[in-house]
Formats: structure tokens, C-alpha cells, sequence
């Protein structure tokens, strides 16, 4: 059974990758989403603004998943921008040696470009929970210390 918070429309998604006439590569990666699913914790690697301290940021590969129009009008700051439906395609330009944060506007196209990558082998791979315009709600960069003052009161 997928995890709640997955669409199965993902998993659909995900086979579509895979060329009709390879009906056995299709099971294979159907058997590789299962056992992903199995073993993945809860979180499924998503994160929150506020649990990514300040000076973390440079550390990390951060992925703009949207659309090169919605990057151009914003993005956060030292993001590159990679459209959702290309990571895979894209994938020898992420690193696996160090952090990778992936958004999107809310979370929703970033989940399914996340767990793409963490199927295909990233476990370095973070999605940030609620995309840029939770980010920025929450402070930007300053979001983990924003949070940690909050909660000292």
C-alpha cells in the first residue's frame, strides 16, 4: 500500500518513465517503488525550513523544481533551477556526497521529483515541506533561528 502522503498518480508517473515496450523494466521499477515504500521512514525525506540551520544552506545542492518562468520571477537564493520532470534526466549533475534540497511553490511537484531521485539511489535527497512559499513564511534563511527564539519564550 503507498504511503499516505504519495499519490498513487506518482507512482503512475514514475512508470511512465519507462518506455511501454519494457513492460519487464515497468515491473522492476514497480518492485524497486515497493521496496523504497517498505523501508522509507515517514517522512519520506521531507524537511522543514525550520529544522535547516542558517550556515547549512551553502552546504547544499538546492533544487528549484519548478518551471524556468516561475524561477526567473523568484527562487531562493543559490538555487538551480531543474524542472521537476527532469531530475532524472538530469541526475549525473546532483551530487550523492553531499546535502540536496529539493522545492517546489507548496511541496507537491518537489515530493514526486524527490522521491524519483531517492528511488533511483540519492538518499541525500531532502524535500522541503510546504516549497518556497512556506520558506518564506516561516523566514527564509532565518527560519531555524526564528523558530528556536520562539520557542525559548
Amino acid at each position: 500500500m503507498p504511503h499516505p502522503w504519495i499519490p498513487s498518480a506518482l507512482l503512475a508517473t514514475a512508470c511512465a518513465f519507462m518506455p511501454l515496450a519494457h513492460a519487464d523494466n515497468k515491473a522492476l521499477a514497480v518492485d524497486e517503488m515497493e521496496a523504497y515504500l517498505e523501508f522509507v521512514d515517514y517522512g519520506g525525506g521531507v524537511i522543514f525550513a525550520e529544522q535547516i540551520p542558517a550556515d547549512e544552506w551553502k552546504k547544499m545542492l538546492v533544487i528549484d523544481a519548478r518551471d524556468a518562468g516561475q524561477f526567473a520571477k523568484g527562487h531562493i537564493p543559490g538555487a538551480v533551477n531543474m524542472d521537476w520532470r527532469q531530475v532524472l534526466a538530469k541526475r549525473q549533475s546532483i551530487p550523492k556526497d553531499k546535502p540536496v534540497l529539493v522545492y517546489c511553490n507548496t511541496g507537491s511537484l518537489s515530493a514526486q521529483a524527490g522521491f524519483a531521485l531517492r528511488v533511483a539511489g540519492w538518499d541525500n535527497v531532502r524535500v522541503l515541506q510546504g516549497g518556497m512559499e512556506e520558506w518564506k513564511a516561516k523566514g527564509g534563511f532565518d527560519a531555524a533561528a526564528r523558530a528556536t527564539r520562539a520557542s525559548t519564550h
